[in-house]
């Protein structure tokens, strides 16, 4: 993952570290940590002038999702505009060139006042890294959508998502045009601009939809998957806005009962339907052995202890809290894994454990969607 062997790593810092894409930020840095020494602040550290000072003067890059885009039009202004200042004035006063890379918006090109402050503190940055010598990159971002966005805040999916899960009815009240472009994609951009020490502005182009084209998307997912069929997943749109809306269930919701079929020849239980392909694999596990221990970006798993005792945790990237499903052969319930949360199997029984796991897509080497995180091992993370 460096972009060069035995390269030094390099300091990076994120502001609105607890945002949407700041969170999915993080957990594509963290992933990364051979070759990123990560920093991430939210709102306290950003007020904070210690740490900032001390963030700021260690950076390599300083990466500003930091923002504000509802409340009052002109806090909002004073807001956006003043955390582009406060950053500038801590980067002088260290004597600090970080390369500066600034979230802002295709808001910025149009009337509004939120869109002024946002093109306005571009501006800022930009005659900074001027006298400075710094590199500066304007990343103007279309509609941005991701797992564990706020509903009614951060996106139209995640509102309709969560609706969705909730068994609510959805409506549209002004079917307008969409550029949907995934958090993960964005954190794809930012790492490509780290690496090449890219200076000027980009646009990315995200996926043109509809309001009522989305809506009617999202739930014709959900509606397969809720009738047990796991939906096509070809389109890796279509897996994006699946992998978003299992990011509202509840954990209990995760646990699938399956039905066992019993006759005079013996016993059948359907795994997996699915309108898509997939990959299915079995492993057996001997007694008090752990498999996993790793997360994903994209990928969907089923889990499906048919031998055994098993415990299945989980615990979601850069927080502490695990949750834990007990389940063995003599109850047939399949874990659908959610992405974004390290994961692990454990033989917590006498006997071998027998373990079908199923997943969308062919195993790839080359890209496998699988990064190394222990579950219960947790190191401190920067606030």
């Amino acid at each position: 993952m460096n972009t060069t062997e035995n390269a030094p790593k390099k300091t990076i810092l994120v502001t609105g570290s607890g945002g949407m894409i700041g969170w999915h930020l993080s957990v594509f840095l963290d992933a990364r940590s051979d070759s990123v020494n990560l920093i991430r602040c939210d709102r306290a550290g950003f007020n904070d002038d210690a740490f900032l000072a001390d963030a700021v003067s260690k950076s390599d890059v300083i990466v500003h999702l930091a923002g504000m885009n509802r409340g009052d039009e002109e806090e909002i202004v004073a807001a956006n505009i003043g955390m582009a200042d406060r950053l500038i004035d801590f980067c002088l006063k260290s004597d600090s060139k970080p390369q500066v890379i600034y979230s802002s918006s295709t808001h910025a090109e149009g009337p509004t006042r939120y869109g002024y402050s946002k093109r306005t503190a571009g501006e800022h940055f930009e005659a900074w890294a001027a006298d400075t010598g710094a590199n500066f990159c304007n990343l103007v971002l279309p509609h941005v959508f991701g797992e564990h966005g706020k509903p009614f805040y951060n996106s139209v999916v995640s509102t309709f998502a969560s609706q969705i899960v909730n068994g609510e009815s959805p409506t549209v009240t002004g079917d307008g045009d969409l550029n949907l472009l995934h958090s993960h994609e964005v954190s794809k951009i930012i790492w490509k601009k780290i690496e090449t020490g890219f200076k000027g502005t980009c646009r990315p182009e995200g996926q043109p939809i509809k309001v009522s084209q989305l809506l009617e998307r999202l739930q014709a997912l959900w509606s397969r998957y809720q009738g047990g069929v796991m939906p096509n997943f070809d389109d890796l749109f279509d897996v994006r806005l699946f992998n978003v809306m299992r990011s509202y269930q509840d954990h209990e919701q995760r646990q699938i009962d399956l039905t066992l079929h019993e006759d005079d020849r013996g016993d059948l239980f359907e795994a997996v339907r699915a309108d898509g392909g997939g990959q299915v694999f079995v492993s057996t596990t001997k007694p008090n052995i752990t498999r996993g221990n790793h997360f994903h970006f994209k990928k969907v798993e089923r889990f499906l202890v048919f031998s055994g005792k098993a415990k299945i945790r989980l615990r979601k990237v850069l927080t502490d809290e695990i949750f834990t499903y007990e389940v063995s052969g003599d109850q047939l319930q399949a874990v659908d894994i959610p992405i974004l949360h390290t994961h692990n199997i454990t033989n917590v029984g006498d006997e071998p454990l027998l373990t079908l796991f199923w997943t969308n897509e062919h195993y790839d080497p080359a890209d496998s969607d699988t990064f190394f995180l222990p579950v219960e091992q947790i190191e401190p993370k920067q606030a």
